[in-house]
């Protein structure tokens, strides 16, 4: 989750038609009232796995509004761990995801007040005594992925390795935010973990992810590099040699990879069609475009897909299917 750069109970049950229509219905009104409803807003339904209660102060009138504003169909809401004091967090930098965002039971309520548009994860700070007691009870509750693991440890570290085990023995991804010298230290390494956890569907975001796109990314504190790519970075491969990643385009470094090289976009689009998701990521109350980074990601994948089935895989279908909502 990229705060600068806005970078349920029963998931398995079908979104039938009744289910479709209401939110259908839903999605209009929010954009209606932000003065950016469209037909294809409400025409065509939108998963978005990757969104915040509490983000940056925002409200939770204020979210409902934003998610049906962008015409958005489902919402995964990804709570922060506890707030502490210790290296994991940044000595506290990194409490609220460094976003102010809040934490499981904020999320879970919200969710259960409304099930029709939300769902909920679990999530808690790695490598304290509390971390898998506090992440299973949420699970339990209806949790249906492992986020946002946004914290300052070693991606294929002992505190790491114990999320992917919780991850793997309850079935649900777990989403990571690579951010050099911050979060989830050794992107490099993240394939030993891959190998290791071949049952884990690991879910990758944030700014060093998506810099590394390019083959020829050598200067890792450039977090939103610009201009062409060369294909074959460690992102670019990741996705080609395993088949248990994903890729989220949410937040500024998502649409930053989408639209520094359009040719590139296109073609990476293509061949990892069936592994890339949508997120928003983003704390504007607006939900449209120009200030809301979500609605932008939308826009940019509707004109660079190379074709309506890819666009409709990343902003719906592989988040319907990876999820069973």
């Amino acid at each position: 989750m990229n705060a600068h750069n806005s970078d349920h109970s029963n998931p398995s049950t079908s979104f039938n038609r009744r289910e479709f229509l209401a939110s259908a219905g839903l999605a209009l009104l929010g954009a209606a009232a932000h003065g950016c409803a469209t037909a294809k807003a409400v025409a065509e339904r939108i998963i978005d796995i990757h969104q915040h209660v509490g983000y940056m102060g925002r409200g939770n009138e204020a979210l409902v509004a934003h998610q049906r504003a962008m015409g958005v169909s489902k919402t995964i809401l990804l709570p922060a761990g506890r707030p502490l004091q210790i290296p994991a967090t940044l000595n506290g930098v990194g409490n609220g995801l460094q976003a102010k965002a809040l934490g499981n039971e904020a999320c879970c309520q919200l969710a259960r007040a409304h099930p029709r548009e939300f769902y909920f994860g679990g999530n808690e700070v790695p490598g304290i005594p509390e971390t898998r007691s506090e992440i299973e009870k949420y699970l339990k509750r209806g949790g249906i992925i492992l986020a946002e693991q946004k914290f300052s440890v070693d991606c294929d570290g002992p505190e790491m390795r114990q999320i992917y085990e919780i991850a793997q023995a309850n079935g649900v991804p777990v989403l990571l935010h690579f951010e050099f010298r911050k979060y989830n230290h050794g992107l490099e390494r993240l394939h030993t973990m891959l190998e290791r956890y071949p049952r884990v569907t690991f879910i990758c975001h944030a700014q060093t992810w998506w810099a590394n796109i390019d083959k020829n990314h050598r200067d890792q504190a450039v977090l939103y590099p610009k201009g062409p790519v060369t294909p074959g970075g460690i992102t670019d491969r990741l996705l080609s040699d395993y088949p248990n990643i994903y890729g989220d385009f949410s937040a500024g470094s998502g649409q930053n990879a989408l639209t520094r090289d359009e040719a590139f976009a296109r073609d990476f689009l293509e061949r990892h069609q069936d592994r890339l998701l949508f997120g928003s990521d983003c704390h504007d109350s607006a939900g449209c475009e120009p200030n809301c980074i979500g609605a932008k990601t939308i826009a940019t994948l509707r004109r660079l897909s190379p074709s309506k089935a890819i666009e409709r895989k990343v902003l719906y279908g592989n988040a319907k299917k990876l999820f069973r909502l």
